[in-house]
């Protein structure tokens, strides 16, 4: 699954076109590399996010192609 795509299935981030920002700006890095929009996610893989006023890493547990809200923080699991 894409990046962008995940960010937001996720409910990390709220929109796929400010995920999709977000990696354009070199903000989120996939297993310690800049991510573009469009690159693949996988259980296992390590994502970290610079906010603007923060930051935060998860690993990807799980990939759904869509979920329900309360189900959407089963998908990754936060570790800063």
């Amino acid at each position: 699954m894409r990046i962008d795509k995940f960010l937001k299935n996720s409910r990390i981030i709220k929109r796929r076109t400010v995920a999709k920002e977000a990696c354009e700006q070199g903000r989120i890095t996939v297993n310690g590399k800049v991510a573009k929009p469009g690159a693949e996610v996988k259980v296992g893989d390590e994502i970290y996010i610079e906010f603007g006023n923060g930051s935060l890493k998860v690993k990807v547990q799980e990939i759904k192609d869509s979920c329900r809200k309360e189900d959407a923080p089963g998908m990754y699991q936060v570790i800063e």
